[in-house]
């Protein structure tokens, strides 16, 4: 006998970006999930929306989050555990969001190992009111070392916004940019929207990302997917499906 009251499994959206390269779904690394719990509900919303791997990226900060690449390596090791007994299918890496400043500075100078994804991508972040005193240095020696720096969510710094200059001259300097769905939705501010539309159209984009610390950023990609500017940067070359 046929029951009409079978649990349907969820069905899976198609979606052209299957590969996520920023997040914080390690658990209890930094400001991102406290428990693999958390994690596993996470990526099962990301598994809904036709992504096939997730590089998650723990900060690096001094005065904050001192992970390390053993430390961030173990913790992805339990949370591959973790999900191959629940059975959940979703391929997860792990890279780090670098903060520069004094420790990130003497990493790359020392020419310590930093932990990147994909064709050696470093993925980092400034703060968000003036530039780095240090910032040109940095891309230069990251890109001596070897590293193709990719900046974490441009259109959220307040010295970038409007400032189309700076931002040309960080990409001759051979940055790439990495810019958040949820700024397509105005979710960060009118400002970071409207300059993380400004990268669109010029064309400056190289990865969107979720930026996922909780349910609730995931839950905005299907918000941004259906808004003007999220299929307008996917007509972009991003280079998310070649990880």
């Amino acid at each position: 006998m046929i029951s009409w009251f079978r649990k349907k499994t969820p069905s899976v959206v198609s979606n052209p970006i299957t590969t996520d390269i920023h997040s914080h779904l390690l658990p209890a690394l930094d400001d991102g999930v406290e428990t693999f719990e958390q994690a596993e509900a996470i990526l099962l919303q990301f598994i809904k929306l036709g992504y096939q791997k997730v590089i998650t990226s723990p900060h690096v900060m001094s005065d904050t989050y001192r992970n390390t690449p053993e430390g961030i390596r173990a913790k992805l090791e339990a949370l591959r555990l973790y999900l191959k007994e629940k059975n959940i299918p979703i391929e997860i890496e792990a890279a780090a969001e670098y903060y520069l400043d004094e420790h990130t500075f003497g990493l790359v100078t020392r020419k310590e190992p930093m932990l990147t994804f994909g064709k050696n991508y470093l993925l980092f972040e400034t703060n968000f009111l003036t530039e780095p005193f240090n910032l040109k240095d940095f891309i230069f020696k990251a890109t001596t070392n070897g590293y193709k720096p990719v900046l974490a969510h441009p259109e959220r710094y307040i010295y970038l916004q409007n400032d189309l200059v700076k931002l040309e001259d960080l990409l001759q300097r051979g940055v790439l940019f990495q810019v958040n769905i949820s700024s397509i939705t105005g979710y960060y501010s009118k400002q970071a929207q409207a300059t993380a539309n400004k990268l669109i159209d010029k064309g400056w984009v190289h990865f969107l990302g979720s930026d996922c610390h909780s349910i609730q950023h995931v839950n905005l990609i299907n918000s941004a997917r259906q808004m003007k500017y999220f299929q307008k940067a996917l007509s972009l070359p991003l280079l998310n499906n070649s990880l």
